[in-house]
Formats: structure tokens, sequence, C-alpha cells
């Protein structure tokens, strides 16, 4: 179910002390639409939510060291070098100073888009909802669950990537996918919730690769990290 139009506009008067308390690198709110490409996450009550919360029980159940190390890594992670696992050790912000400038600007335009959804749906966090659950990441009393920033930050991310390497999409993807899958590892989010973020970044990133000055800047990241890592330029 959409969010009714009266809705959508009594929301954007509250947005603008959140979301646009500080300007968007490229994409704002008002060309995304959050309310209107994000359906309402599931009531607290209903058959969907109670089959989330199975599934984040069996998770902390069966989670292992290793999946618990990497997710509590990615929690305190909210950057693009976080696709050095697929990229290698030269990717990193000391010698690519111009990626890492690029890139916090994309970031940036996470929460101009992700809070207005967020500050709309108000959804509970799934430990603060379900006391049983024992999340290993940081947590929040805030009712801001849906979309998740991490996730929807881990795919713009990675799109702004794909657009620097685009030969590398699949691994990158999988990445991504890992990053939002870790948020439920994690206990901190429903998978709704990583869903939306997945359908958000795309929409944000479709208007984004539209942009001049996106384009401007993607060129000289572009340029810095292939020569870094030995690839041809792109033509």
């Amino acid at each position: 179910m959409k969010i009714p139009f009266f809705v959508v506009v009594a929301v954007s008067v509250v947005v603008g002390t959140s979301a646009l308390a500080r300007d968007p690198s490229f994409v704002s709110a008002d060309q995304s639409h959050p309310l209107a490409i994000l359906a309402a996450p599931a009531t607290d009550d209903s058959d969907a939510a109670k089959m989330e919360l199975a599934e984040l029980h069996h998770l902390e159940a069966t989670r292992t060291p290793v999946e618990v190390a990497q997710a509590k890594w990615d929690d305190e992670n909210e950057h693009i070098f976080i696709f050095k696992t697929v990229l290698g050790e030269k990717f990193n912000a000391e010698q690519l100073p111009g990626v890492a400038a690029f890139s916090k600007r994309v970031r940036n335009d996470e929460g101009i888009n992700s809070n207005v959804a967020k500050d709309a749906f108000q959804r509970i966090r799934p430990y603060n909802f379900d006391k049983s659950l024992h999340p290993i990441c940081a947590t929040k009393t805030k009712n801001d669950s849906y979309p998740s920033g991490h996730a929807t930050s881990g795919y713009l991310l990675a799109l702004s990537l794909i657009d620097m390497l685009p030969e590398k999409r699949d691994a990158i993807l999988a990445r991504a996918d890992n990053y939002a899958h870790n948020r439920l590892i994690c206990g901190v989010h429903y998978k709704s919730d990583v869903d939306a973020s997945k359908l958000l970044a795309y929409s944000v990133h479709a208007i984004m690769e539209q942009h001049p000055q996106y384009k401007a800047e993607l060129a000289g990241a572009t340029s810095e990290l292939r020569a870094a890592l030995g690839l041809e330029p792109l033509k």
C-alpha cells in the first residue's frame, strides 16, 4: 500500500527540518520522491512482520563468529572502501583521495533521501518491538527502521562504483547485498527494510547519473581509480 497523497504533503513540511538540514550533492528528495516509490512496511502485528521476526531469530541462533565479526565491522564502516574486499588493498582512501571525496558526496544523498521515508513511516526497530532479540551492533530508540540507512548507502555507493568499474559489476553488487544482509545478522533491521533500501538507492542513482556535476566528478574519480588499479581508461 502506498502512502496517501495528503500524508506525503504533510510529511514534506516536517522533512524541511531533517532531510533538508544539509544540501543534497546531486539528488534531493523532491526529485526522488521516496514516499511515492516505497510501499508502507508491514504493521507490527501482521503475519508478514511475524515472519520477518522469525527470520531474525533464526539468523541470531545460527550466525557464526565470522558472520558476527563481519557484521560488526560493516556496522562501524559506512563508506565506499567497504568494497576493498572486492578490489584489494589498493582500494583505500589514502591512495584514492579523489574517489574518497566523490564518494562522500554520493553518500551525503543517502540521508537526504532515506530520512524522508524514515521520518514518515517511523517503523519500530525489531529489537525494540521484540525484546527477546539480541542485536550485536549499535542500537537506538528512535523509530527509523524503514528503510535502512546503511543498506541504502551500500547500494548507492555500489552503483556509483559500478559506473567507474563496470567490469566488476557482479562482484560489487554481491558485496552490496552482503553488506545489506549484515543488517539482519546484526539484528537491527527487518529484511523488508533492506529491500526498500535497494529500491530507493537504485531510484536515486538513476536520477544522480543524469546530473552534470555527478558526471564531472565521476570522470575524475574514475580516472584516478582505474589508473591505481592498472585498468584501461573507460571509453
